[in-house]
Formats: C-alpha cells, structure tokens, sequence
C-alpha cells in the first residue's frame, strides 16, 4: 500500500485525518448535485407558499403570478414588458420571505411595487399595484424554513374544520328555529299568549293603535284550540333548546368555543375525556331535536332509550360531526413509535390529527454503531402504521409539501384518526445552504423517505402504503448526471449517486466524517460511497468511500469518509430496502417466487428440448426466462426482436428498444418527446422544440441511446456551441 493510499484508509478506519488530508470545516463545500443551485431566489420555483382559504390552502407564489400574468398581460411580444415587471416583483417577494420577513401576500406585493419603482416611472407603480389588487387570493406568505410545517398544517386544519364546522351549526340552527317555533305556537295558543299585552308585544309599535288587544284577547279565548303541549313534552323540547343553544363546541357568537389545538398528546386526551359528557349531551339534544320537529317522537319508544343514552350509545358517525383535536409536537428527537403517548392517542379512537415535527435526524449519537439511525424512524412509523390499521400516515420533508396539499386534505378530513411526520432543516443544521435544499436532501438521501399510509385506499397493503413520492423508489439511491470540467477544461459527465454521506455534508456539525484529499492523491482506490456499500463481503478491502463536492469557487473536491458515517450510510440503506418491500418495490418474496418459477420452466423446456432431441425432432430454441414461460407445446424460435435500421449521423433518432423510461427526455419537452404503447421514448414531433433540447436531452440520457443530428433551422442561438456537444452522440 502506498502512502497515499494509506493515509487515506487510516482516515476512513479512524476519523482522524493525517498527512496531506485536510478538515472541511472551513472550506464551504456541498455535495456535488448541489453544486447549481447557489442561491434560490433567483430561481422560480414551489417556495415561497400562500396561505389561503379555501380547498386549496396552501399555494406556490410562482402559480399565483402565472395566473396574474395571464390575466392581466396581453398575449405575445405586446404584453412581455408586463410579464417581467410581475416576475421582478416575484423575485423581491422570494428574496424577503428567503430573510425571514412575513406577512400577507397584498402587503408584501405593495412593499415589493415601492421598492422596485422607487425612482422609476410613477405609472409602471400604478400598473403593477393595480395588478396586485387583481390577485384572487391573500393570506400569509410562507418559505420553507422550521416554522412551516406548523404554520401550513395548522391553517389546512382550521380551513377543513370551519368547512365541517358550519356544516353542524346549520343543522343545530335549523333544529333551534324549529323548535322555537313549536314552542311560540304553544305560546300563542297558551292563556298567557292571550293576555292583552302579549298580543300588543306581537305588533309593531305603529300599528299598535289600530287594535283593541283586550277584544283580541276575548275573542281568542272564545276559540282556543283544546291541542296544547303538554308539560312532560314543553320540559323536553325546552332542555333540547338550551343545550343546542348553550354548547361550545359549534358556538354561535358571543359564547366562547372550546380549544381544539393542543402541543401534547395527553392534553388533547384529557380535553377529550372531559367533553365527552357534553359530546353524549349534544347528540341526544339533536336527535331528540329532530324528532320533536318532524312530529316523530313517541314516548313508548323514546323516553327508555334517551333516558340510557350514554357514551356507549355514540355512533362513529355521531362523533364524526365534531371538530377534530390538532396536535403538534415540535422538535422530537426521539423515535415517534416510542412515544407511548402518542401511541394511546392514536389507537383510543378519538378524532385526532397529529403533526409530529422533526428538526434534526442527524444526531451524532445516531451515527455510532448499535444506536438508532435516519431510517430507523421511518421503518418504525411504517411498521406503526400497519400495526394501527385505521390510522391515516403521511411522512414527507417540507420541501415536498406543496405537492402533497390533497394527501394533506385527505388525512385532514378522514374520519380516522391521523398522523402526519414532517422533517424540516433548522439554521444550525444547513449551514450556508438554504433549508429547502437540505430538507429535499433529506429525502433524497433516503435518510427520511416520503411515504403514504391510507386505510381507505383499498383492502390490502399494496393499495394503502405508497412510496411514490420519493425520486427513483426503485432505486437504492437516485442517480443524477453531473456535469463538469476536468484539468483540461474538458467537459466530463458522469452519473453520481446521492447517498446518506451526500445528506451528511450538508450539515456542518458532522464535518468532521470528511477529509479533503488533493488533486494529486486522487486514485482509483477512491470509489464513490454508493459502489463501496455494494462490494462483496471482503472484497476490494483497500478501498476507501468517497464523494464529489465543490467548494465556494465550484473547484471540484474529493472527501473521504470515514467508516462511521459509512456504516450509517449501510444502515440506512438496509431501512430503505424494508420500506421498499412495504412498498412492493424489489419484494423479496415476490423475488424468491418468481425464481422458483423460473428453475422449473427452465428445467421443464430443457427436459423438453431433451426430448425432442432423441427423437430427432427440431429443438425449440433457447429462450432467456422473463418470469413469464410460453406454452410447453412451443417449440418454434420466437422471432427475434427487431433491430434498430440504419440510420444517418444527420438523423435525429432514439433507439427506442433500449429505452428505460427513466423520464429524463420527456421532462425536457413532453412534446418533442414521447412515449409508444412499450412505455419506450420516440421522438414525437421534433419541430416542437429546439436543438438545445435535443442535446440537453442526449446528455441527460443515462444509457446514450439518443442522437441529436443536425439541427432543422440553422439560426437557432449558440448552434456552434451545440454541434461541438452533439458530437459523442452521433
């Protein structure tokens, strides 16, 4: 071994860099796929969000501004200037939300106008905040920092629970006026509704100079009904009227509601428990409401039945009119299937959505060997999910909730009780990196994978347990091409794996698992962490893990790391593969099945091909098992698969038969590109794009299988430029 590569091994096996290797705490690096993304604000995408009512709640800036764009600039060159000056504002509105600065979206539009046209044209002032009184929506502008989890999912409750909630007040309204009503006709018929001056209060005070009210009251005696109410039915209709009057939970105004929001479990059960009474109380009021109004109720058969009516006597549909409790624990840096709390909560049948915060998964306790890790956390969520049954389970990263707003609705309004476990970086943790990217990492790492949990999407585990969420859920990591320039200055591409040691280095406080090695100690005993977890047991026992990162000036490095957080990186991996068995990707029982049934077709065919041999018969040829046999009485070669032709280097083509489906293409442009019925990439219409795509797409391709040409209008922009990167691919 030489010394490089020694120095190198002792770090990995030790943590403690010696020789030519260098600490990384001062040096700015991040992981080399973060490597083009220095500062989102200039960037339009799905931060920062909007908080609005409604079914939505929650809504990305940029989509809000897309629609403003489209309504108000006219189509075309005419209405660009406009479209720029909306985006310009965009911009200013990120770049204060990125600061921490908050507030509604009208008063933050109005701040961003001033500063922009502050000595510029008075009119281009008016434009764009005349454009911004025309927005549809308004509420708080929200980025993606610690505080947004609580914020967002504390809003959907309350937009979904005024929704249930004014559902239950107008029935409770409609059974009091129709109980009011039966009580003012008894009234009205009653001697005291007779007496001169009840009937003087039923007339409006101009008119009351019209009417003899003492004749009135005569002559109303003379014809009074013999029906009237009688005292057991007035006393019952009367203690209906008071408690639907009377209770908190729907309150009209100027009675003060119950609190339905809660920071712990065992507030939110004890709250429940002590309401309970009141709960059984509301029900039977309403249903006795209801009978009173219809002329239903019958003494004989309704007086034993509400006089026993308890809590044993509620339905699920019965307490499902009642708001649901909130819960937010922030901050858990324990295992949620630990919480014992939490575990009572959930199965004690009380409606209960639960948003359990996560800011730090990488705790440098985790990363020694024995201790709980990343993954760990979701497996035992997973595993709790299954074991609960009806407990609806949404785990995900801040950075990806924009795109869950209707699991979020789902898990919100279902009758069952709900969990909803969110990851968001913290600023100690993220360093100089904004915390949407370390949140995205955190579930590109696999260090805290998306899942959902549905006990109403279908009967078995394959349709209530999704992971699809999560980027390439196939995968063990997702792979990503990367890009750069070598000492050469030559353009170099390769795949690059973003594994839990990338999630790691974004992370200051665990700089230490990482030793920077020269450009002249590179070799080809450093592989990349994702290639090193998967040798074989005692192979290559001279290799060291690495992975690529960049500094401040996107100079590209090389960073050891050591054997703790490659154990971690191991272990979370291994959690991944269970999450994936739930999910039904690479099931290992539907793997070891599906190999049996391979051995015995191939043993069948080759006894067959044996048979057919003595007798002289012409054998079948071999055909390569697929998991699928043919029938055993063909005997005839399949044709084979037909190749592509031959095409011109000047041709634009895919090679369709070696596509993978992997997206990259149709991402691109889902019009130049497309998919045949084989789920294989063609291309679709190459007039609907440009060049540029064409080659862009050919270097993102992970298996090189498609082919630029040359391109259809000779002054497309940068087209030198363009042909000298088409050239590998033709």
């Amino acid at each position: 071994m030489n010394a490089t590569l020694h120095v190198q091994t002792v770090f990995h096996l030790t943590g403690r860099p010696a020789g030519p290797l260098e600490a990384i705490d001062d040096l700015g690096l991040r992981p080399a796929l973060l490597a083009r993304y220095r500062d989102l604000t200039k960037l339009r995408y799905d931060f920062p969000l909007v908080l609005v009512e409604g079914g939505a709640f929650a809504l990305p800036l940029t989509a809000i501004v897309n629609d403003l764009a489209r309504d108000k600039a006219p189509a075309g060159p005419a209405g660009e200037a406009l479209r720029k000056q909306l985006l310009h504002v965009e911009r200013d509105i990120r770049r204060a939300a990125a600061a921490g600065v908050g507030g509604l979206l009208s008063a933050m539009w109005d701040v961003a106008v001033r500063r922009l046209t502050a000595t510029g044209d008075p009119g281009l002032e008016e434009i764009l905040r005349h454009a911004g009184t025309s927005i549809g929506v308004d509420g708080e502008v929200v980025d993606c920092d610690e505080k947004l989890p609580e914020r967002l999912f504390a809003h959907a409750w309350r937009v979904t629970q005024r929704e249930k909630a004014a559902r239950t007040r107008a029935d409770i309204d409609a059974l009091i006026v129709k109980l009011s009503d039966i009580l003012r006709a008894d009234f009205v018929h009653s001697e005291a509704g007779r007496r001169p001056e009840s009937l003087r209060a039923t007339v409006g005070t101009r008119q009351q100079g019209l009417f003899d009210f003492n004749m009135m009251s005569r002559m109303l005696a003379l014809g009074s009904p013999a029906g009237r109410l009688t005292d057991t039915r007035r006393r019952r209709i009367e203690w209906a009227l008071s408690v639907l009057r009377g209770q908190r939970f729907f309150p009209a105004p100027g009675t003060e509601p119950y609190e339905f929001s809660f920071d712990t479990c065992r507030g939110a059960k004890h709250a429940f428990q002590e309401r309970l009474p009141r709960m059984v109380e509301l029900v039977k009021a309403m249903s006795i409401a209801e009978l009173e109004s219809d002329g239903r109720y019958d003494a004989s058969r309704h007086d034993g039945y509400f006089e026993g009516f308890g809590e044993n006597a509620l339905s699920p549909q019965d307490t499902g009119i009642f708001p649901d409790y909130f819960v937010c624990l922030r901050g858990r840096p324990t295992g949620v299937a630990s919480d014992t709390n939490l575990l009572e909560l959930l199965s004690s049948g009380i409606p209960v959505k639960v948003l359990v915060e996560t800011h730090d998964i990488l705790e440098e306790s985790s990363l020694g060997r024995g201790q709980f890790a990343f993954g760990v956390r979701s497996v035992q969520l997973a595993s709790l999910a299954i074991g609960l049954g009806d407990t609806f389970i949404l785990q995900s990263t801040s950075s990806n909730l924009p795109q869950l707003t209707e699991r979020i609705r789902k898990g919100l309004t279902i009758a069952s009780p709900a969990l909803f476990s969110v990851y968001t970086a913290t600023a100690a943790q993220s360093g100089d990196l904004p915390r949407y990217l370390v949140s995205a990492a955190a579930m590109q790492s696999r260090a805290f994978p998306a899942f959902t949990y549905d006990p109403t999407a279908g009967e078995g585990l394959a349709s209530r347990f999704s992971l699809e969420d999560n980027p390439q859920p196939e995968r063990d990591w997702p792979v990503a091409r990367f890009d750069y320039a070598d000492a050469a200055l030559q353009r170099v591409a390769e795949d690059v794996a973003f594994t839990l040691a990338d999630f790691a280095a974004t992370d200051p406080r665990h700089a230490s698992h990482f030793a920077r090695v020269p450009h002249d100690g590179w070799n080809g005993h450093m592989i990349p962490v994702a290639d090193w977890l998967r040798r074989p047991a005692g192979a290559g026992d001279h290799d060291v893990p690495c992975l690529l990162a960049v500094d401040g000036e996107d100079a590209l490095q090389r960073l050891v790391v050591d054997d703790r957080l490659a154990q971690a990186a191991r272990r979370c991996l291994e959690n991944w593969h269970r999450l994936q068995e739930l999910g039904g990707v690479h099931n290992s029982h539907a793997e070891r099945l599906l190999a049996r049934e391979r051995a015995t077709w191939e043993e069948e065919k080759r006894k067959e091909i044996e048979a057919l041999s003595a007798t002289g018969a012409p054998a079948a040829a071999p055909v390569a098992a697929s998991g699928a046999a043919p029938a055993a009485t063909a005997v005839a070669a399949a044709p084979a698969p037909e190749a592509e032709p031959e095409r011109s280097p000047d041709e634009a083509y895919i090679e369709t038969i070696r596509c993978s489906s992997c997206n990259e293409c149709t991402q691109i442009n889902d019009k130049m590109f497309s998919y045949n019925e084989n789920k294989q990439a063609y291309i679709k219409d190459l007039k609907a794009g440009t060049y540029r795509q064409l080659v862009e797409a050919a270097e993102s391709c992970q298996l090189g299988i498609i082919h630029p040409g040359k391109p259809l209008n000779a002054k497309e922009p940068g087209l030198e430029e363009l042909l000298e990167r088409a050239k590998p691919f033709l």
